[in-house]
């Protein structure tokens, strides 16, 4: 999906869009360097959530699971900046687990994209439970965003918190509070 070549031409016109110079040593190759950087930082657009959350296991156990401090990466659609932070993800089994390096491989799917952080928290979410079905799913993301602190408002340090809740999430006040309870230990 991703055409490397393209990539290379469209960073010759952004070098000499910015008055350098392209056969300057230095940037000789950069073109080919960043269109290998967007093959890995962009992998996500050619993979499915589902090949990692359709090996499950049976359980009897129906009491939360939840896997914090998953650390993503991910590039904001709006400015091409990275934002990078924290994916904290909660289910209630519905008599099956997933195996927990899944719950981060779904937070990749989602992050090596163009993205917005609104957009991939409720990405992960909805994967979640369409592919494993559980009872619920909450799925918090904490980020900070390059494009407003390294640009713009110029903001080191803020972060950008998103929630999504699903199922037994949406209609249950103590599963939540259990969920950030659980999230502070």
């Amino acid at each position: 999906m991703i055409d490397q070549e393209k990539i290379k031409q469209a960073v010759r016109l952004l070098l000499e869009g910015m008055g350098e110079d392209v056969n300057r040593e230095g940037l000789i190759e950069t073109p080919d360097r960043i269109a290998r950087m967007y093959t890995e930082l962009y992998n996500g657009m050619d993979q499915d959530a589902a090949v990692h959350l359709s090996k499950t296991f049976r359980t009897d156990n129906s009491e939360m699971v939840l896997e914090k401090d998953i650390t993503f990466y991910s590039t904001c659609e709006h400015h091409m900046l990275p934002f990078y932070g924290k994916a904290h993800i909660a289910y209630i089994p519905n008599g099956r687990v997933v195996g927990l390096s899944k719950l981060a491989r779904t937070v990749e799917v989602f992050a090596r994209r163009l993205q917005l952080q609104e957009q991939l928290t409720d990405q992960i979410a909805d994967a979640l439970m369409t592919h494993m079905q559980p009872k619920g799913v909450m799925v918090m993301l904490e980020a900070e965003h390059m494009c407003m602190t390294m640009r713009g408002i110029k903001k080191p340090g803020s972060q950008t918190v998103t929630l999504a809740k699903r199922g037994e999430f949406e209609c249950d006040p103590a599963l939540e509070e259990r969920f950030f309870q659980m999230l502070r230990r």
